[in-house]
């Protein structure tokens, strides 16, 4: 795997795990991008539509607008419980 490849399976399951902890596990476009701003992951707002796009055909959120809803699949692979190519793996304890 590449860096690069590292760092977008790291961004995705970043964005899993960001709507995970919402109460209503779901977030507009605008802030999933400040999100990733503060962890590091500086992106420009097409690269966050890509994303979320890709992550909305594997079944792991749904869309509706700007808004981006976790799924039940996504929140198995938010926690770990399940493994999707692309999207890593959460650590013990992270």
């Amino acid at each position: 795997m590449t860096f690069l490849e590292l760092m977008q399976a790291d961004r995705r399951l970043m964005i899993l795990r960001a709507l995970a902890q919402t109460s209503g596990y779901g977030a507009n476009r605008g802030l999933i991008q400040q999100f990733l701003d503060g962890e590091g992951h500086i992106v420009s707002r097409d690269l966050v539509d890509a994303e979320v796009s890709w992550l909305g055909e594997l079944g792991l959120v749904s869309l509706r607008d700007d808004a981006v809803l976790l799924t039940a699949r996504g929140a198995d692979v938010a926690a770990g419980r399940t493994t999707v190519p692309g999207v890593r793996r959460p650590t013990p304890g992270e």
